[in-house]
Order: structure tokens, then sequence, then C-alpha cells
């Protein structure tokens, strides 16, 4: 896969705009010729020190938020059932299987087999029995990938991949990363999609 046929697509399970993003990718994919490198990270940590808490505290701003997503979804024909659970409360064990997953090469299967089962089954992603239906399905072992997740390995990359989305001042996910512009939210995609072609943005 040549880099310069890819972008960087930056993501933390848990952010619950990444449903709408991590549902088409592969569609995006098939119809612009592009690749997407999935780079899961700790977007909670970062926002943590911007003491940034999105939604958590803010029952109008959440509201809201739901119903944007649910809006979004019904144009891309995605299936939603809002409110899913929120916020998790394995956040981590969430995205650290998707570290995982990067390193072995089933990130985006995982990915958007346990997003499916979140925003339309309500099943918590991170916890069971979403986790462990989610790796069933894309042909994992969860015993093996949960102890796997959870060890040094796996946590020294999730680490790692944090302090390079600090290094590119990524403060949000989904993010995409083109010729070194930053572009956040799933509703920048096409952004980041022209950016990538043209080194500019279509004009409107």
């Amino acid at each position: 896969m040549s880099a310069n046929n890819t972008i960087d697509f930056w993501f933390t399970v848990g952010s619950t705009y990444t449903y709408l993003t991590v549902s088409r990718l592969h569609n995006v994919e098939a119809t612009t010729g592009l690749r997407f490198q999935w780079r899961p990270f700790n977007a909670r940590a970062i926002m943590q020190e911007m003491n940034n808490v999105p939604f958590a505290t803010k029952p109008i701003k959440l509201a809201y938020m739901w119903r944007d997503v649910e809006r979004r979804a019904s144009r891309y024909g995605l299936p939603i059932k809002v409110p899913a659970p929120y916020p998790l409360t394995n956040f981590d064990l969430a995205s650290r299987v998707a570290v995982l997953g990067e390193m072995e090469g089933w990130c985006p299967d995982y990915v958007r087999a346990s997003y499916r089962r979140w925003f339309v089954e309500g099943k918590e992603v991170g916890t069971e029995p979403n986790l462990s239906e989610s790796l069933r399905e894309i042909g994992q072992d969860p015993g093996r990938v949960i102890e796997a997740a959870n060890a040094d390995p796996v946590g020294r990359a999730y680490d790692n991949n944090t302090e390079e989305a600090r290094r590119l001042n990524i403060f949000g996910a989904p993010t995409f990363v083109v010729r070194g512009e930053l572009f956040w939210g799933d509703d920048r995609l096409d952004d980041a999609i022209d950016w990538h072609a043209k080194g500019m943005l279509n004009p409107v």
C-alpha cells in the first residue's frame, strides 16, 4: 500500500461520532481507491489534560449529540438506536483491543462489529457480551485477545499511539491527518479526501 494513497484515521473506541466513520470507511475506500490507516489512541487522556469533558456532565449538549448522530446516521443509511450506553465503563480495554487488532491486522473488522453492537443492539462496547461476541464474529478467540490486550506490549503501543497523537496536536476523535493537516470530526472526512487529492478544499 502506497503511503501516498493513505489517510491516517485517528480514533478512540468510545467516541460516539466515530460510529458514523467506522461504519462507512470501507465503502469510501471502495469508491475512492484511498486507504485509511487505522490509529487507535487514548483521546480521553488528551481531553482530560485539556480540561475538555464534552458531554458527560452537560445533559443539554449530550441530548443534542445523540440527535445529531441519529440524523447523520439516517443520512448515511446506517442503522442506529440511541441513546446508547454512554460513557463507557471499560473504555481503555475497548481501545487496547483495537490496538492489538492494529498490530495483527483485524482492527477495522473488530471496531465495526463492536460499534454495531453498541449503536444498534445497545450492548456496551468493551464489556460483555459485546466484546466476546464481536471478537468471535471476526474469528478471534476472546480469551487470547483479552489477555494480550491487557499485557505490556499492547499497553506500550497504546501509549505510543497516544503520544504521537499529542505530537500531531490531535485533540479529539475521529481525526484524519493528510499531508500534515488535521481534519477533526466525521463531518470533515470529505474535506480530508479533497485535501489528499488537491492540497486544498473544493470550492462551494
